[in-house]
């Protein structure tokens, strides 16, 4: 079936992969993050499908999920802010929201499918998408193959952070999922993004590695092998702008020296927390929060 006509439906999540559970046998070998994060029985792996079609329609249901959750976080800014996920049957296209219609109403069945040149070929064709989110969004995908889904938003504290155009420092636990090159700043800001050489060079500042980039003066952009990740993600780091700030002013204020996570700690956490299946899974709290929230009406 052709992405112009399918029909999203509801996907129940399938069992992918064998549960794997530890024993005394075992618990000397070294353990995938997942694993680790599990005591006894562990999670499933990334749901995988037998047609592009189910795929499709799970991405699409959890792409409209993503959005709400982004929504009842105050992550909204006018016409601002953008979700891409790379379509499964069709890698130099991807889906994307379309331009003007707010986060908290969308739906699996609003978002359009364009391809590297702009064309819209497929959904929901009856609004335009964002012109400025699709260079961004096409310039990530084509320089990052790796790259599933990317989100790019107007949150408050990203936007203030943004204006100090340098990186998260590693002050607490859940900010090291960003250590390294996982983290990168785009230094230049030139207004709003209609030029194609711009957008490339934010794919360029992101980096082979990165997962989330600060935007000198614009906001943030994450990305991932799905679009939970990417999703989670930029909630990790929109709160890591937060935190940063209120730790930023507490030191001022009361001249303390902030203490950092040493590098060698800083990467084990890395390690063991930001691999695509934990960050997966670090989503799926807040998505399944939204589905009772609102019945589950943004998979249709």
């Amino acid at each position: 079936m052709s992405p112009s006509a399918i029909t999203v439906k509801s996907v129940p999540t399938p069992q992918t992969k064998q549960l794997v559970t530890t024993s005394k046998e075992d618990s000397t070998k070294e353990k995938t993050p997942l694993q680790a994060i599990s005591q006894g029985v562990c999670l499933p792996g990334i749901p995988l499908f037998s047609s592009y079609d189910k795929q499709r329609a799970w991405i699409l249901s959890h792409m409209a999920g993503a959005f709400r959750v982004c929504a009842r976080k105050g992550f909204t800014e006018g016409m601002s802010g953008h979700i891409s996920v790379r379509d499964p049957e069709n890698p130099h296209a991807f889906w994307t929201n379309p331009v003007a219609k707010h986060f908290a109403t969308l739906k699996a069945s609003d978002m359009i499918l364009v391809d590297y040149d702009g064309n819209p070929i497929g959904g929901n064709t009856s609004r335009p998408a964002n012109a400025a989110g699709f260079l961004i969004h096409s310039a990530v995908h084509k320089a990052r193959p790796d790259v599933h889904a990317a989100c790019h938003m107007h949150g408050k504290a990203g936007k203030a952070w943004s204006a100090f155009g340098k990186k998260l420092e590693m002050i607490n636990q859940d900010v090291c999922y960003f250590y390294g090159d996982a983290q990168a700043v785009y230094e230049d800001f030139g207004g709003v993004v209609f030029e194609v050489a711009e957008a490339k060079r934010m794919a360029a500042a992101l980096g082979p590695k990165g997962k989330g980039m600060i935007l000198r003066n614009h906001g943030l952009l994450t990305v991932g092998g799905t679009v939970d990740e990417a999703a989670y993600l930029y909630t990790l780091m929109e709160r890591s702008c937060e935190i940063q700030l209120m730790v930023d002013a507490a030191a001022a204020l009361d001249s303390n020296a902030k203490i950092y996570v040493d590098d060698e700690a800083a990467a084990y956490t890395f390690k063991m927390a930001s691999d695509p299946e934990s960050l997966y899974w670090e989503f799926q709290p807040d998505l399944e929060y939204e589905y009772e929230m609102s019945n589950g009406v943004f998979e249709n």
